[in-house]
């Protein structure tokens, strides 16, 4: 087979199959290959997973005979709200002759270079709607792969509505969430970890996430992957020759030292997940100790703003408080709770009860010690009891700035919620303790994927048996199944050999108009 691997189109029907089957002559002859005729015998699922894992010229095919892959959509890709400008984007086959008819004097548009601006009036029915920018982009080299323009134009709602209502009427469609970038991924534009990095970039909460997600848009995982996978080819390759030509000689035929560079490769690479993961989605932190420990003076410190209620009194905090910081790039969703203390007040247990739930949700338990009235031997219960549990567990003694306070134990933090004496070395302690057991690979791109997590796994798993089967003496052929299943396990994570089902899960979290 010849061409490279393609990236599938989103649905492949049996009636699909059948049409693709009779153009199969038409392929061949664009690609200089074999068609699918050559392909089916390779595939345990013939002809429709030969066309999942055809050349990318047949993704030209497929557009041909399944209505949808390329036909003309549109997205508000700004926020529905007034502003002082608005995007719309569009894109596909022919979008560019259907947006100059909309346009005072219908410019043409499909005749304009790629990268260009347009000063241009919109006319609905005649009636001019507004006055925009519109930016054409040419094929290829545009987002999408596909001709296309962003009007940039007013943002008052009004506007909006009527330019939207006015392009669904004009041959346009409502883009699905992700479209855009799924017909990226298609038409080779991206890979899938580059693809799933544009929607981590929109999602980050930090600074540090959103770095991070960009060393992912910039394909720094694809090339770790791709760089991997070249390496086991030649492997493949020297195994396939040797099982075609088994009478020559082939020398070494498999190379133990590329077997283990890759497995070695491929677990530093899954060791970062957990920590990618933490970047992406946060967690949860809760604020945990006796009443009037100073939990919601160090809630408001952590915030920078007075959200909690703070008092003398014992038992002012009846229930949960909850809101979003950033603790050194993670973000985290920070909780104060109601105090422990031996009560008879309904109220309080009922606190208590819920302070108990979120402990038991937390990634991080502070529990908070008054440094004036020291470790009780409540407090030493609870902390016990957190550990037991398998809790991640800081423990902070609270009050420093105030005179009469005990000296600070070892395995504490000291800190003042009330001047914000030492709360740099405690958001440090706070990181240390959520990152532990993490890995950042040397300060190389992270994992945080689970789809790709689930894939490296896969391969690893494969590649430990090639390398099992390796050192039993087992035949070549018994080597070159695990080896293929690696490899497909690695295609996976860009996109080279996937399905339909998988596509829809990845494109189908992102927002509409990216």
């Amino acid at each position: 087979m010849t061409g490279t691997i393609a990236y599938p189109p989103p649905m492949v029907s049996a009636e699909i199959v059948k049409k693709v089957q009779k153009t199969d002559g038409i392929v061949a002859g664009r690609a200089g290959g074999t068609g699918l005729s050559g392909m089916e015998g390779a595939y345990r699922d013939g002809p429709r997973q030969a066309i999942a894992c055809a050349p990318a010229h047949l993704f030209a095919i497929l557009t041909s005979v399944q209505p949808g892959l390329d036909d003309p959509m549109f997205a508000l890709a700004t926020p529905f709200a007034p502003s002082a400008l608005a995007v719309v984007r569009t894109s596909g086959r022919g979008s560019l002759g259907l947006l100059a008819a909309v346009l005072r004097g219908r410019p043409d548009l499909e005749r304009a270079h790629g990268h260009t601006l347009r000063r241009a009036v919109i006319l609905d029915s005649g009636e001019p709607l507004d006055e925009a920018v519109v930016s054409v982009y040419r094929a290829p080299r545009s987002y999408t792969g596909e001709d296309g323009a962003e009007i940039t134009c007013h943002g008052s709602l009004p506007v909006i509505r009527r330019i939207l209502s006015l392009l669904a009427r004009s041959g346009f469609r409502a883009a699905g969430p992700g479209e855009f970038t799924q017909r990226a991924f298609l038409n080779g534009r991206m890979d899938l970890t580059r693809a799933e990095a544009v929607n981590e970039i929109v999602r980050a909460r930090t600074d540090r996430a959103r770095s991070l997600a960009f060393q992912r848009l910039s394909g720094l995982i694809q090339l770790k992957i791709e760089g991997v996978r070249d390496d086991l080819l030649g492997v493949q390759a020297a195994l396939e020759a040797c099982l075609d030509y088994p009478d020559e000689d082939h020398g070494a035929v498999v190379d133990t030292g590329v077997l283990d560079r890759s497995a070695a490769a491929l677990e530093a690479l899954a060791r970062t997940c957990a920590r990618g993961r933490i970047y992406q989605e946060g967690v949860a932190v809760a604020l945990a100790g006796a009443t009037n420990s100073g939990k919601s003076s160090l809630f408001n410190l952590l915030l920078r703003q007075d959200r909690a209620i703070v008092s003398e009194v014992h038992g002012t905090t009846r229930d949960w408080l909850e809101a979003a910081i950033d603790v050194d790039g993670i973000p985290v969703r920070l909780f104060d709770t109601a105090g422990t203390r031996d009560t008879g007040d309904p109220l309080e247990r009922e606190g208590m009860r819920r302070t108990a739930d979120v402990l038991r949700g937390a990634d991080l338990v502070v529990w908070l010690v008054d440094a004036r009235q020291g470790l009780a031997a409540a407090d030493r219960a609870a902390i016990g009891e957190a550990r037991g549990r398998g809790a991640r567990l800081l423990r902070a003694w609270n009050k420093v700035d105030l005179d009469g306070t005990l000296p600070c134990p070892e395995g504490f933090v000291p800190v003042s919620a009330l001047t914000g004496e030492g709360l740099e070395r405690l958001e440090a302690a706070m990181a240390e303790a959520l990152l532990e057991g993490t890995s950042d690979a040397g300060g190389g791109p992270l994992l945080d994927s689970e789809r790709q997590r689930d894939l490296l796994e896969r391969a690893l798993a494969a590649l430990a048996r090639v390398r099992a089967d390796l050192a039993r003496g087992l035949p070549l052929d018994v080597l070159a199944v695990g080896l293929r299943e690696s490899l497909d396990s690695l295609g996976g994570i860009t996109g080279g050999v996937t399905s339909a089902d998988v596509l829809e899960r990845v494109f189908s979290s992102f927002c509409v108009g990216k």
